[in-house]
């Protein structure tokens, strides 16, 4: 019982696959659900990172906040190296080079490097039947550049890109729906979850990355520093 907390009436691992002493921002929503995430994962997993607020806050040289084995991949193409890495497991598997274990591969990348940026790559991969799970953190902006606004912020908020005043309302499209969007590709596995439901997220992770072929899940994850709110209440706007 050392290895756990007793939380509500259910338990949850000690073991922290994303370490602290990161560099995100008091509040950040997206670190919360990272943290979560790698609890549900384990050490039997590979995370292919995008660039992207949780790649920037969490590996300055030569630090890491990784615990499981990581790739940091372009903002662009983290589904397309995800695929490399599940074909390369595969090949090694049938040449005889490892032995034939279970081991999760887990793309992550924020809404810009999936709705905007990586989305020919993602969409790629789920056509193609690769054996993964994707998640997308969804801030709804580019945070870590300056919160400029993406396919993926609201209709109405206000970014530095799309600025609410006399002129405009601010963003004038409405959120693109990823998760329709992946689901609309016929995989197994289209969930969304957020960190405010620690147990629905975790339970979530575990069936995504058990899940034979793609699988998506898409996490928002509130932003204190772009969404100009208080950092204490990060899990109740969740």
């Amino acid at each position: 019982m050392e290895k756990y907390s007793v939380f509500v009436p259910k338990l949850v691992t000690r073991e922290e696959n994303f370490a602290p002493g990161h560099r995100a921002c008091v509040g950040c929503g997206e670190a919360l659900a990272v943290r979560q995430a790698c609890k549900a994962l384990g050490r039997s997993a590979i995370v292919v990172s995008a660039t992207g607020c949780m790649e920037v806050v969490s590996s300055p040289f030569p630090e890491t906040s990784w615990r499981l084995p990581w790739i940091h991949t372009l903002f662009e193409n983290a589904a397309a190296v995800a695929s490399g890495a599940e074909a390369g497991l595969k090949a090694l598997v049938k040449k005889g080079k490892r032995p034939a274990r279970e081991i999760g591969i887990v793309a992550m990348a924020g809404d810009g490097g999936t709705s905007d940026i990586g989305l020919q790559a993602l969409s790629g991969a789920l056509e193609r039947g690769h054996d993964f799970l994707y998640i997308c953190f969804d801030n709804e902006a580019y945070m870590n550049t300056g919160i400029q606004r993406s396919s993926a912020t609201p209709f109405g908020a206000s970014t530095t890109t799309a600025p609410a005043g006399k002129v405009s309302i601010g963003q004038v499209t409405w959120k693109k729906n990823l998760p329709a969007i992946a689901a609309a590709h016929d995989i197994p596995y289209v969930a969304t979850a957020c960190p405010s439901y620690p147990f629905d997220l975790m339970a979530k992770v575990k069936k995504g990355v058990a899940t034979p072929g793609p699988a998506y899940i898409h996490i928002l994850s509130v932003c204190p520093t772009g969404w100009r709110c208080p950092p204490d209440l990060t899990v109740k706007i969740g």
